[in-house]
């Protein structure tokens, strides 16, 4: 049994009314998630080097990232076409957006960069909702004490008492801009409770909130005026003044032909989202073909610190079977409706509503111990018993998660029939780059938000607080970035580059790999990358 057991034979033994029996003690949280959780895989994680955060642990792909040769260099920028703005915002997301929006609203000219086509991010394929504290038996204190204990007290106070606070204001702001959210049959917004919330706070659009949230952004930010659009253009490199402290613009590179353009600007806001396509540990990935981690690479090389460069959250219902649906997301929703976790023996192992590393952790435990549904001697995986909902909640899936019928329905599987077999996916980095609550890095000119910012979930983030996040302080950084009235840079360098170059010289690492890794070598235009 130590394979697990094979699927003909835990789809014979499946009842979707079978009894099932109490949940196992939970044991202790801090041992499961020490033994199983991806972040703890032995060797995963080395020390860093070079730069701010030289000495700090940092999964092991991403550090090859950090301490990297430049795309770029000096000799590069000779006769390179030059713009000015007032604000360049680098990712064209939902954080990208918020903060072009934003800044453009207090009066700037602004350019939004973006690697791929607009709204092209992890935003759209956000299914779940979005948190904020608007019943009355909720409070902006409880949705902080939520998000505090999620996170293991590792997240900055400062930073999720801005976020939650804000949660009221981004809602209005998103329903002023014409998103459509749930409602009751009286007209109020509809809310549901899922993992590691103490009380019913996520607010949501079907299973696709993030794709409704995209689409009036995306119209938004067309429609305005003060903001110009470059697509299929991202950002190879950060610009530094004469002695290197300070962010004054960035080279863009064309997807198209690969020529260079310089944007000079008296602030940068990255916005760039995370980085599932480095596949930490093997792991498949709900993430969108662009997150390769450029900004982590970019911010860093300018010398901005980060944290939690070890911690990742691995979503624990990425489905597995078909393969060709690998790694894609069943929302945490469907759980929050009533959904079990059942293993291959026909029982539950954990509480469905704990936080998502835990559940990740429990599942991994599962497969590890022989527990599990195999499919072959590469996947194992564990039952989300959808039939059993459809069969306490008739029509539920269909009228709740119409997103998940029709991606199940193109792979020939029904849902409200079978269990959907699922494992663990890597989803989101708890880490980033350090800021303050208006998104400003340790780097003055320098602002990030929503994925590659750091500080705002520590070392697990439950579901919801990333839309609000990417509102919360996309807003935040593009009307803070407004304040700096300066005439702009005199001079912009790559001094930074040079400066972090001779450090990993003298280090003695290998120069041999360029980055940012604009797209995962698998990709079509993989090859782009040097």
């Amino acid at each position: 049994m130590s394979n697990g057991i094979p699927l003909p034979e835990a789809l014979a033994r499946y009842r979707p009314d079978a009894e099932l029996g109490p949940l196992p003690e939970p044991g202790d949280i801090d041992t499961l998630l020490n033994t199983y959780h991806p972040d703890h895989l032995r060797d995963s994680v080395v020390k860093l080097t070079v730069g701010a955060n030289a000495g700090d642990p940092c999964q092991r792909e991403l550090a090859d990232l950090l301490q990297a040769e430049a795309f770029i260099d000096e000799a590069d920028l000779a006769g390179t076409p030059v713009a000015d703005v007032d604000v360049l915002v680098i990712g064209g997301g939902g954080a990208g957006c918020a903060a072009a929006l934003a800044a453009a609203e207090n009066g700037a000219r602004v350019l939004l960069a973006t690697k791929l086509r607009l709204g092209d991010s992890n935003t759209v394929m956000a299914e779940g909702g979005i948190q904020a504290a608007i019943e009355p038996d909720d409070s902006v204190q409880r949705h902080i004490q939520d998000t505090l204990r999620g996170g293991h007290h590792a997240a900055n106070p400062a930073l999720v008492s801005a976020m939650t606070g804000d949660g009221p204001e981004v809602l209005r702001w998103l329903i002023d801009q014409g998103m459509q959210f749930e409602q009751t049959s009286s007209g109020d917004l509809h809310t549901r409770r899922a993992g590691g919330m103490s009380t019913a706070r996520l607010v949501h659009c079907r299973d696709y909130t993030g794709l409704e949230m995209m689409r009036v952004l995306r119209e938004a930010v067309i429609q305005h005026r003060s903001i110009e659009v470059c697509e299929q253009s991202p950002a190879v490199e950060l610009l530094s003044n004469e002695v290197g402290q300070k962010c004054v613009g960035a080279v863009l590179t064309s997807m198209l032909d690969g020529r260079l353009r310089i944007v000079r600007t008296r602030s940068v806001i990255l916005a760039t989202g995370g980085l599932g396509r480095l596949h930490l540990n093997g792991f498949p990935t709900s993430n969108h073909l662009g997150a390769t981690g450029d900004g982590l690479v970019l911010a860093y090389r300018i010398g901005a610190r980060l944290c939690d460069l070890d911690s990742f959250q691995y979503h624990p219902t990425g489905l597995l079977h078909p393969s060709h649906l690998a790694g894609k997301l069943v929302t945490e929703g469907v759980r929050a409706a009533g959904a079990l976790l059942v293993n291959g023996l026909g029982n539950r192992f954990i509480d469905e509503l704990q936080p998502r590393d835990v559940v990740c952790a429990a599942i991994l435990r599962e497969c590890g111990e022989g527990r599990g549904i195999r499919i072959d001697e590469q996947r194992v995986g564990v039952w989300l018993d959808t039939p059993r909902l459809e069969q306490a909640q008739p029509g539920m899936l269909e009228k709740q998660f119409p997103n998940l019928m029709a991606r199940t329905h193109v792979a020939g599987v029904d849902p409200r029939r079978e269990p959907l077999l699922v494992h663990p996916t890597l989803h989101y980095q708890n880490g980033g780059a350090v800021i303050d609550v208006n998104g400003a890095t340790t780097v003055p000119g320098l602002y990030a938000v929503g994925e590659v910012a750091g500080g705002i979930h520590g070392r697990n983030r439950i579901m919801g607080n990333a839309l609000l996040e990417i509102i919360s302080f996309g807003r935040r950084a593009g009307a803070a970035a407004t304040a700096n009235r300066d005439r702009g840079p005199k001079k912009v360098t790559l001094e930074h580059v040079n400066r972090l170059r001779r450090a990993l010289t003298l280090a003695g690492l290998p120069m041999t790999q360029r980055t940012p890794r604009v797209l995962p070598a698998y990709a079509a235009g993989g090859a782009w990358n040097r």
